[in-house]
């Protein structure tokens, strides 16, 4: 099973399209106040932090360059070689690799297992922002990668979010502008329950080993001048005990 054509090519359109500028992007938020707050959650679960961290998602690679400062070895993946090319633009040190990866294909997953082993995972945003029929391989994918001795960060927004973003995108201007090309490129944020993200996690073999709220910072901006915060939940995960 790989993803719909339609949706890569969403993906690829909509990082062709993006503005170059730090914080053009909706998401794409500085990461003291994304992946920073999330490595504070999630590295008391790590039982391995040895093991190279794959970024699921990752992007412009903002939060991957980040978390290559934290961890030995960090590999961020992407549908999108618009998004890694500039991902690798923007990381001349070569902090972190950067691979295309169809995360829905158990071959190119079980590849990327081979090479690296055991991972830790780091995915935000991926469940929600994917189609219906591709959630369950993103999750299947997550326990590849993570095997016996990995841990993922899993954050993803509630269910809670979905009223926020069609508020947002029903003002009577219009969605903001930063949202506004996530629709347009047709990519439907907050779609995801919060059960199903459980179930999904439940049949991948994986357990849950903590999880709370956060609120997910975006780089938008209310009429007050506010940033803009979407409800999340995060979860960290790994394989079941047997």
């Amino acid at each position: 099973m790989s993803v719909t054509e339609r949706y890569k090519e969403a993906w690829e359109s909509f990082w062709e399209d993006a503005p170059q500028e730090p914080g053009s992007v909706f998401w794409d938020s500085e990461p003291v106040l994304t992946a920073g707050l999330h490595l504070a959650l999630y590295e008391p679960h790590v039982t391995a932090p040895d093991l190279p961290l794959v970024d699921l998602g990752c992007g412009n690679g903002t939060q991957t360059r980040f978390l290559a400062g934290h961890c030995p070895k960090v590999v961020g993946v992407d549908l999108s070689g618009a998004a890694l090319d500039r991902a690798v633009h923007a990381d001349p040190a070569k902090a972190a690799d950067y691979r295309l990866l169809d995360a829905t294909d158990p071959e190119q997953v079980a590849s990327l297992h081979g090479e690296l082993g055991d991972a830790n995972v780091y995915v935000r945003g991926v469940l929600h922002q994917s189609e219906p029929a591709d959630r369950q391989p993103l999750m299947d994918a997550v326990a590849t990668l993570v095997g016996a001795r990995g841990r993922a960060f899993v954050v993803e927004l509630s269910e809670r979010a979905g009223p926020v973003l069609r508020a947002l995108a029903a003002q009577p201007a219009g969605p903001p502008p930063k949202l506004a090309p996530v629709f347009a490129h047709g990519i439907a944020p907050g779609e995801v329950s919060d059960v199903a993200v459980l179930d999904h996690v439940e049949a991948a073999g994986l357990t849950v080993c903590s999880a709370g709220d956060l609120p997910l910072t975006t780089t938008e901006r209310a009429a007050d001048g506010t940033r803009i915060e979407l409800p999340s939940k995060w979860l960290v995960v790994g394989a079941a005990p047997r």
